[in-house]
């Protein structure tokens, strides 16, 4: 049977979109306590499934598709621009495809005004009036209030008027960058995206008996199954070196691996490579909050998806992107592995110096591109001794070498020097594990 917090989490569930939610309803509805409820409501919030919003409230919320990230909720917008809703909080929940910045004559404005879309304008009331009836969400600059008539048409159409203390400039600036944070987000592959969902996973009960894992073998060739209990709950793993030597009536239980490594939708695709390679696990149970058993993902789904990721086109620039894209070769007879770069603002901290994260990136990315010409694969970051001897500044000139200390199968040491006008500024020693593609 389900817990009360599963229970919850179902009946948020089916609420519509729009709805608005609340401990108190919650606790009443389900005859629960509202610690209880409280506890549910945040893990729906981490779902996706709800958000909260200042003066709102919590409001049942469509959850977002990985490719439709960037397009931002009106109540995103509410939060990112610290706004005040003047009407049509009904319409909170939903998406805008684009924003339009009012800095035009009205009826130019209207050619560019669409449904779905966001006007940005200042106090100017009749063009709030005209988004409106168009089916655009209108966002009021410098704190500027609007007409009654137009807070009533916002309502009975459920499109936000939001005010914001902000100007044109900046509020344009403040979602553009909420945007491009999402972008960001979108190329983060997390194991939602990769894995086998339940429907289409084997896998054996407790009480089910040996003679069932032959018959899966013959099935589908794979020699990895999770084990759940009657509540679908994950609590083994059985694989062929279980079952060898076992007489086919022997119950699941009695065979099988118990309290095995686990992963969640929302862990990330690179924490599971980590967990996988390191501990030479071939299969993982995906699991949800409550240990139930939500699907698979196994050794050849990652190491795909990193090989994707690779090929994929970054449509977000991170500071690594940034430091790491602009390294060169040096050109050196003898040592093609050596490589530069200019330091350039992005790259400096508070005090005008490389930063200490933009260090690390450069080291790395030159350590894995000289192992590259002596293994074919990627590497994944262990230990690093980092020694700044003196500080970078701005719009300085570094070289970085690096060198091969030792290198093995699976593992590797390397020694980097940074240099900048023949002195030496820094020195590190970086520990990494190999992972074959």
């Amino acid at each position: 049977m389900a817990t009360k917090h599963e229970q919850i989490l179902e009946y948020i569930e089916t609420l519509e979109v729009g709805s608005k939610i609340s401990v108190r309803r919650i606790a009443k509805a389900l005859n629960v306590s509202e610690g209880t409820a409280y506890r549910a409501i945040k893990e729906a919030e981490n779902q996706n499934l709800v958000s909260t919003m200042e003066r709102v409230g919590t409001i049942r919320i469509e959850k977002k598709k990985k490719e439709d990230i960037e397009r931002l909720t009106f109540a995103e917008i509410l939060n990112i621009v610290d706004g005040q809703v003047l009407g049509g909080r009904e319409g909170l929940y939903k998406t805008l495809s684009k924003f339009v910045i009012g800095a035009m004559k009205l009826d130019a404005m209207m050619r560019y005004t669409e449904a779905g879309s966001l006007l940005i304008v200042g106090n100017r009331t009749n063009a709030h009036e005209l988004a409106i009836k168009e089916g655009a969400a209108v966002l009021i600059t410098g704190g500027f209030d609007t007409t009654d008539q137009v807070k009533q048409l916002a309502d009975e159409k459920e499109l936000p008027v939001i005010s914001t203390s902000y100007d044109t400039f900046t509020v344009a600036t403040m979602i553009n960058r909420a945007i491009y944070d999402q972008l960001i987000k979108k190329e983060i592959v997390l194991i939602d995206d990769i894995y086998t969902s339940f429907q289409e996973t084997k896998f054996l009960m407790v009480d089910d008996q040996v003679e069932k894992w032959h018959v899966f073998n013959n099935e589908t060739k794979h020699s990895r199954y999770p084990v759940v209990d009657k509540h679908n709950r994950v609590v083994g793993i059985v694989t062929s070196k279980d079952v060898i030597g076992k007489d086919s009536s022997m119950r699941i239980d009695k065979v099988m691996t118990r309290n095995p490594m686990t992963v969640h939708v929302r862990t990330s695709l690179a924490n599971a490579a980590h967990v996988m390679v390191w501990e030479g696990i071939e299969l993982m149970p995906v699991v949800d909050p409550s240990h139930k058993l939500q699907g698979i993902i196994s050794r050849q789904d990652v190491l795909k998806a990193l090989q994707q990721i690779q090929r994929q086109p970054q449509v977000g620039e991170t500071i690594d992107d940034l430091a790491t894209n602009q390294l060169e070769i040096v050109k050196n007879e003898e040592d093609e592995h050596v490589l530069k770069t200019m330091v350039t603002p992005q790259m400096t901290n508070q005090l005008g110096t490389m930063s200490y994260g933009v260090f690390i990136s450069l080291i790395t990315e030159s350590s894995s591109r000289l192992l590259r010409k002596y293994k074919k694969g990627d590497l994944v970051v262990e230990n690093i001794s980092v020694y700044f001897i003196k500080p970078v500044q701005i719009e300085s000139e570094v070289i970085i070498s690096p060198n091969i200390l030792e290198v093995g199968r699976k593992f590797a040491k390397v020694d980097i020097e940074v240099h900048h006008e023949g002195a030496i500024v820094g020195k590190a020693l970086l520990m990494a594990q190999l992972i074959d593609r």
